[in-house]
């Protein structure tokens, strides 16, 4: 008989305090289970008492920023997998002890879909894009009350008024006097919303800062409507255009793929097997994506469907053989394939990238 290599499948199921452990050997045996603290001495000395070639797979979660660095080196293949896709987990029985070897068992298989984790030098640029939009999230939450107090009052603000401060002791004065506890949550909102603009003011100023030490931030706000701001967030959130082998891939990553079905797709016509000519339905975009990125995809295309340009020119060329709604689309995907294109290439924005197909 033939050498068997010591190949060890070990699933985590990460949680607060504790990991369940489970560890398959090739033939999808269970060989051991452990339950150990979330520590890094804990894991540490698991991971030092297994013997022959370690495979390791744990969910994307809280902990994977933290746990991807201190496992990679020590092991020999390291999936941090994505919890949407694995449908295993949702049947039949749960608990941590369950979980735990049916990820080892989807590891054996290779059923497992991998979220990427790489380590570019963008570690300081992909907190500060969170900052960013963290602050920027909570700017929105700030002025959406504001609007909501005076709304509840009959009270109109126009535009943007409401917000800036010069005017805030009028708006103020809008209020009535009673209860007094609605002015006093009104000051409250308004200093909070001061704050917070401050501190997005920093942030934007720090990210944009630490963007521009990338090559990219040279190349991508050549594209029309593509500005320092998104450039800054792109670079942070796909880290490098290489993850993505073509432009499909990217689209399916940003939530701009398209999910088609389809079934019975072969016949048998005069004793031989030919694939019938049905339409493959369209059921609408992929679900499961980034939202970031798809985010500023399309609000890149909404701008530039606006703008005089290249970009707008394309979109009303689709708006005669399609709805605006598609137009935009289109042109949202078009934008992310050229991002993706004079990124790989280290070139700039060229209009030819926007060709048209003829009749």
């Amino acid at each position: 008989m033939g050498n068997k290599t010591n190949i060890k499948y070990v699933g985590l199921d990460v949680h607060k305090s504790t990991i369940s452990i489970a560890v398959l050997n090739e033939e999808g045996k269970l060989i051991m289970e452990s339950v150990i603290a979330t520590t890094r001495d804990a894991i540490l000395s698991f991971i030092q008492g297994l013997s022959g070639t370690v495979q390791l797979t744990f969910e994307e979660g809280n902990y994977s920023a933290w746990l991807y660095p201190l496992l990679r080196p020590r092991v020999s293949k390291l999936i941090v997998c994505n919890p949407r896709k694995n449908a295993l987990l949702k049947s039949g029985n749960k608990s941590d002890r369950i979980d735990a070897r049916k990820l080892a068992e989807l590891l054996r298989l290779g059923q497992l879909s991998s979220v990427y984790h790489g380590d570019h030098g963008l570690g300081t640029l992909k907190e500060l894009a969170r900052t960013y939009a963290t602050l920027t999230q909570d700017t929105t939450r700030m002025m959406s009350r504001l609007s909501a107090l005076y709304r509840s009052r009959a009270i109109p603000h126009p535009g943007r008024t409401l917000y800036t401060r010069k005017r805030r002791s009028q708006w103020l004065t809008l209020l009535p006097a009673h209860p007094k506890g609605l002015r006093l949550r009104a000051e409250s909102l308004f200093e909070q919303l001061e704050l917070t603009q401050q501190l997005r003011r920093q942030a934007r100023a720090q990210l944009l800062a630490e963007s521009r030490k990338q090559p990219a931030s040279t190349l991508l706000p050549t594209i029309p409507s593509i500005g320092p701001i998104r450039t800054a967030l792109l670079i942070a959130r796909m880290q490098t255009p290489h993850r993505f082998r073509t432009k499909r891939q990217l689209w399916q990553y940003c939530g701009l793929g398209l999910e088609t079905r389809t079934s019975s797709e072969y016949g048998i016509v005069e004793g031989q097997i030919q694939r019938r000519k049905k339409p493959v339905l369209v059921k609408g975009l992929n679900f499961d994506h980034n939202h970031e990125m798809k985010e500023i995809f399309k609000s890149t295309a909404t701008a530039a469907s606006a703008k005089p340009g290249p970009l707008r020119d394309y979109y009303l060329w689709l708006t005669n053989h399609m709805e605006p709604d598609m137009a935009r689309l289109t042109l949202a995907r078009k934008i992310a394939a050229i991002a993706l294109a004079i990124w790989k290439k280290g070139e700039r924005f060229n209009p030819s990238y926007l060709n048209r197909p003829t009749a």
